[in-house]
């Protein structure tokens, strides 16, 4: 019982909009702060689903964030310099690379909390 909660919990927090709310952050105040937030928050969100719980909040999470994040991108298209400020990639088109991108440090969190579960066990 405690782990689906605790799966439930980290899929509610990866609804947060992680890579919009990076995009605006560069967009709005040319400060890529709003990426290191994401980066650190997705990897500590992965770490906790592989030591608390399993992979399947980890992916449905991501899979939630990546739609929120769509949604309020496809509300920002056409509004002031938008569309072009993310050159030589469209904001769509830089949804799909940061997202991917962002796989990778949840991934090395994943080893880290596999490596911190081995070393207790033992």
């Amino acid at each position: 019982m405690r782990k689906v909660l605790i799966g439930i919990l980290i899929v509610f927090l990866y609804c947060f909009p992680f890579v919009y709310f990076s995009m605006y952050q560069d967009f709005a105040n040319g400060s890529m702060l709003g990426y290191l937030i994401m980066i650190v928050m997705t990897s500590l969100l992965a770490f906790f689903s592989n030591l608390f719980s399993n992979l399947i909040p980890l992916i449905i999470g991501n899979i939630i964030s990546g739609i929120i994040s769509f949604y309020f991108i496809s509300k920002m298209t056409g509004i002031g310099n938008w569309d072009f400020y993310f050159k030589p990639f469209p904001p769509f088109m830089l949804l799909i690379v940061v997202s991917i991108l962002n796989l990778i440090p949840q991934f090395l969190a994943l080893k880290l909390a596999n490596r911190y579960k081995n070393t207790i066990k033992d």
